[in-house]
């Protein structure tokens, strides 16, 4: 089966707790806090993987986390950071960002990539003793791992690709150019994938074609099998157009060569417009008193258009054509690689402009990101850990906010389902 398009979730590992603990050893008084640094979490990696040819593997795991990271633990020891999740995917592959569609990576240069970084491991309330806090019971949680939903999509990395309608003889001029086997048959969309071939014009002269299944008029908004798989020439360098000029089909090979080009002007102006060559195939059975290959030529011609006579069927023509690609190729830029197109937002978390405040009666309901890290590190059991919360609001200009926006005595503070009553 030929999957090439599908979206997964990834999670990075969250990072280990930080420990409390203090130093208890004989003949030792009063040892101190000695809790352990937790571990991060492991983070979540591409790896291109030459052997794969789709995406498959994705299609019945949807979701990937990796590792945690171990807590710490007494003595200052540190926790054990989670171990990495690398994921493997075809060379070409295409990570957009799920929500806007963006690039996030093109995994065509074989470079690993970080997709969901794992989080950070907290600090053990050893980092926190000071001379006027000596008995810190309170240590720093571990921050959880990133996590995103993206699109995997698979734009294979081919020099030529062969477009046409179905049944011209693209599968025919890829298997008697290749070592390729595509499936070949007298009927439409005998082309189910889209397959490859390296053709071998000479000795370190060599490219890559790729025959996708046959257009049909209406492939750009979704008719036919072609609009599942025009991407796959999104990358493509040269495009060699075959047109069945016997009209063994009762179809009119400039119809033909027009339609196809009109389709792939609707699916990527972008692609429409590149260089092009068109193989007027099955010569060996085109009646002689036809005038298609004529009426073909001056449509080439007008539009500045190289035509070559081939027949795939009996190899006639074949091996100039491919020389005739091979230096073409020469001169033309090498394959597309995307740019990302995302941008990661960075947000400050000790921002207290970031801090979201709502009224509701005599309630005032307190979130963001700062403030839930914060308060999964309190003891709320232990004075100290309290006065300590107490500290950093303060500092971030939460009670300054709260007073500006009109909090009374006696109100309620709700954060994150710790709540206590408001004091001037």
């Amino acid at each position: 089966m030929f999957v090439d398009k599908v979206r997964i979730t990834v999670c990075g590992g969250r990072g280990g707790d930080g420990a409390v603990a203090f130093h208890r050893e004989k003949y030792v008084a009063a040892g101190g806090p000695d809790g352990g640094d937790g571990g991060h979490g492991g983070s979540v990696i591409l790896h291109v993987n030459d052997n794969l040819t789709t995406l498959l593997d994705f299609r019945y795991k949807r979701k990937y986390s990796a590792q945690a990271g171990v807590n710490g633990q007494s003595r200052k020891m540190a926790g054990k950071r989670g171990e990495n999740l690398i994921i493997q995917v075809p060379r070409g592959t295409v990570v957009r960002d799920a929500q806007t569609n963006a690039i996030i990576v093109d995994m065509s240069t074989g470079e690993d990539f970080v997709l969901a970084k794992g989080g950070r491991g907290g600090w053990g309330n050893a980092h926190y003793a000071t001379p006027t806090r000596q008995v810190p019971r309170f240590a720093k949680a571990g921050l959880k791992g990133q996590e995103r939903d993206v699109i995997l999509e698979l734009k294979l990395l081919a020099d030529v690709g062969l477009v046409g309608f179905p049944n011209v003889g693209k599968s025919t001029l890829l298997s008697v150019t290749s070592n390729a086997r595509p499936k070949i048959a007298n009927y439409h969309f005998t082309t189910l994938f889209p397959n490859l071939g390296v053709i071998y014009v000479e000795e370190g002269v060599s490219f890559v074609m790729a025959d996708i299944p046959g257009i049909i008029e209406g492939a750009a908004e979704g008719a036919g099998l072609g609009h599942d798989f025009l991407r796959h020439i999104d990358r493509c360098r040269l495009l060699v157009h075959v047109v069945d000029v016997s009209g063994s089909e009762g179809r009119d090979p400039v119809e033909d060569f027009d339609a196809i080009c009109a389709e792939l002007h609707d699916y990527s102006v972008d692609l429409s417009n590149r260089p092009m060559i068109v193989a007027a195939n099955k010569t060996d059975i085109m009646d002689p008193a036809s005038d298609n290959l004529e009426r073909l030529r001056r449509r080439c011609d007008d539009l500045g258009i190289d035509l070559y006579e081939i027949s795939a069927g009996t190899t006639q023509g074949t091996r100039n054509l491919m020389r005739v690609i091979a230096e073409r190729l020469r001169t033309l830029p090498p394959v597309t690689i995307y740019e990302p197109e995302y941008v990661e937002e960075v947000v400050e978390a000790g921002d207290p402009s970031l801090l979201e405040i709502e009224h509701m009666g005599s309630t005032w309901l307190i979130t963001g990101t700062w403030l839930e890290r914060m308060i999964m590190n309190i003891n709320f059991d232990d004075y100290e850990s309290r006065n300590y919360f107490d500290i950093q609001l303060h500092k971030c200009g939460l009670f300054r906010r709260l007073e500006e926006m009109g909090i009374q005595d006696g109100d309620t503070v709700d954060i994150y389902d710790f709540q206590f009553e408001y004091q001037r």
